[in-house]
């Protein structure tokens, strides 16, 4: 029998040229629009990266290069966020490894592998989300392939 390999399957976000600001003026309902922007802001103080456009709806900040061991690879955002209809989703690649002394402080959230899960920023305390960020950052650009851009 003949084997072929497996076809390596395009990732589902990559980075796209959509304009940030046109993505977050097109938010309706305006208490996640206004979370939205005070989250750009916040990532753009905390990283010092351009905000970039991932899919159609995440803001995303830098990029590295991944690999798994079944020869999977590819780039993602290091960092990044989207505002959507059920909560903000914020990125922390890859994931939350030993950060419960920070999440204990930051208020009502939830956790999934790469993603911490805000209804509303009103509900967080903002200084601590800053110092979770920050810590992802430096994580990611220790131990994987990064580009800041």
């Amino acid at each position: 029998m003949l084997r072929f390999p497996m076809s390596k399957a395009n990732n589902k976000t990559i980075q796209t040229g959509q304009s940030v600001a046109d993505f977050l003026a097109s938010i309706e309902h305006p208490v996640r629009r206004a979370d939205g922007l005070a989250l750009l802001e916040l990532f753009d103080k905390t990283t010092g990266l351009p905000a970039k456009m991932w899919g159609s709806s995440i803001i995303g900040y830098g990029r590295y290069h991944y690999k798994y061991d079944s020869g999977r690879e590819g780039e993602h955002l290091m960092t990044g966020f989207s505002p959507r209809k059920a909560s903000l989703s914020i990125y922390i690649m890859p994931g939350y490894r030993d950060l419960s002394q920070m999440l204990d402080r930051l208020g009502k959230h939830k956790t999934g592998k790469s993603c911490l899960y805000i209804n509303k920023l009103a509900d967080v305390d903002l200084p601590v989300l800053e110092e979770i960020i920050f810590n992802g950052l430096a994580y990611m650009r220790k131990n994987y392939e990064t580009w800041d851009e």
